[in-house]
């Protein structure tokens, strides 16, 4: 199976799909925030290890407490992804911090801020042509 087929494009989907609900709703460890998502999931070709690209929305302690958190309950997380997902191998997770949505909120806020500076200027620039 290659990288990028059809089937494991799906696969992906399909393990992302469960492991979001796997975290949200049956792991009761306080070190999870509450607001985990997973964003993407990397399956290899051979159904033996998979990427689960992990986004908390919280501080950088909330985001390590989090990641401890669900590489102590990876043997769990990846029984129950064996009992709900029928595929040959279940794959050996790795959790990675996924750091693009505070990425693009910061480079959001930073956009907003060169547009208020500048609509700012140009009230300036106005109020002096009048004068």
């Amino acid at each position: 199976m290659r990288k990028n087929s059809i089937k494991n494009t799906r696969i992906n989907g399909e393990v992302r799909r469960e492991l979001s609900a796997i975290i949200q709703n049956e792991i009761k460890d306080p070190r999870i925030h509450p607001m985990t998502s997973v964003v993407e999931v990397e399956v290899a070709p051979d159904l033996k290890s998979a990427k689960a690209y992990i986004s908390v929305l919280g501080d950088e302690q909330a985001q390590k407490d989090t990641l401890a958190g669900l590489q102590s309950a990876e043997g769990y997380i990846r029984r129950a992804l064996a009992r709900t997902v029928n595929l040959r191998n279940t794959p050996e997770i790795r959790f990675i911090m996924d750091q693009s949505i505070e990425y693009g909120v910061h480079m959001s806020k930073l956009i907003d801020d060169v547009n208020k500076s500048s609509l700012e200027e140009e009230g300036d620039e106005d109020d002096q042509a009048e004068e």
